[in-house]
């Protein structure tokens, strides 16, 4: 627990831009004080950030994953207070510090995840047993298997998810990374059914094709497949969500959408209003969000001022809708 930054209120509104007349969410949201307190607050939803691409490096991607945290808090607080969504109903907890490995070398950032699971799991599994939805910003994918198991330790039993998501981080669980999260998941008995929307065939390796095809808990709609059956992709997510009927996650990697800056960009793929379609439209009640595999600023010395503002959009969109569910 040390290595989590619980943030008080005036490191928030120090990432807030007040005006005159106008009032921001950052202004109204929730300040974290002790984990008894956390089961009677207001908030129904708890923020959370994991700024870190440790894992990202340990499958081979390039590193920038753990700058998307603090430009997308700022974006989402500086969202207007207004009837439509005020900020109460959201805690904002703080973030993970963790430090590089000094080494570089894979084994050693695959050992630095596993430290990683072990600090994030227990955080999760007390929002849950408080009471609270979490939402995440990463931070690399390969923190959907601490999520996974906070979430199933704390409701008692497997989750399900839904994976947004161009690739379905399924390889073998030989070595934590951001590429086996599910997969552990699986192993140890925190996923039962796991449902990958927008899959792209071009970036999935027969193996893990293999074990789509075989696994009867994993069922996947890939993203070739939207583009040449036509219709909406509400209606081909449907049949999907229909076999997701425990406790089931929100699964978000920012590479599943067209321009977003990620380790694994892509120039084909959803566009931020088919996600935000998505999630509006969903009659599911969700119990977590995780948004991940974003960047402000690769290691290659890309940068991107628009990712910030789109992880803010996607959790906006996930605060209204599941509070009318």
């Amino acid at each position: 627990m040390e290595v989590l930054h619980i943030y008080e209120k005036a490191a928030i509104s120090a990432l807030v831009t007040q005006r005159p007349g106008e009032v921001k969410l950052g202004e109204q949201v929730q300040i974290f004080s002790s984990w008894e307190q956390l089961k009677n607050s207001p908030a129904t939803f708890v923020l959370l950030g994991i700024p870190e691409d440790i894992g990202v490096r340990a499958n081979h991607g390039i590193a920038g994953a753990a700058t998307a945290w603090l430009p997308a808090l700022k974006a989402l607080l500086n969202i207007q207070s207004t009837d439509f969504l005020k900020g109460s109903e959201l805690m904002v907890l703080g973030h993970f510090n963790f430090i590089d490995p000094v080494s570089t070398q894979v084994k050693d950032l695959e050992n630095a995840v596993e430290q990683i699971d072990e600090a994030v799991y227990p955080v999760i599994q007390k929002i849950i047993e408080a009471g609270k939805t979490p939402i995440i910003i990463g931070g690399g994918h390969n923190n959907a298997y601490p999520i996974l198991k906070g979430c199933a330790l704390g409701f008692k039993k497997p989750m399900n998810v839904l994976n947004i998501d161009a690739h379905a981080d399924l390889r073998p669980s030989q070595g934590r990374h951001s590429g086996n999260g599910f997969s552990y998941a699986l192993k140890d008995g925190f996923l039962d059914q796991y449902a990958i929307f927008g899959l792209h065939q071009n970036y999935n390796n027969s193996a893990i094709l293999a074990e789509i095809a075989g696994n009867p808990k994993i069922n996947a709609v890939f993203f070739d497949e939207l583009l040449s059956n036509g219709g909406t992709y509400q209606d081909a997510l449907q049949p999907l969500m229909t076999q997701l009927n425990n406790s089931t996650g929100l699964e978000i990697d920012l590479d599943c959408i067209e321009n977003v800056l990620s380790s694994a960009f892509t120039p084909s793929g959803f566009q931020i209003n088919d996600l935000r379609k998505i999630i509006l439209q969903s009659k599911k009640k969700f119990a977590y969000m995780h948004v991940c595999e974003g960047a402000t600023q690769m290691a290659d010395g890309r940068t991107s001022t628009s990712t910030a503002k789109t992880i803010a959009y996607l959790i906006s969109d996930f605060l209204k809708a599941q509070a009318l569910i």
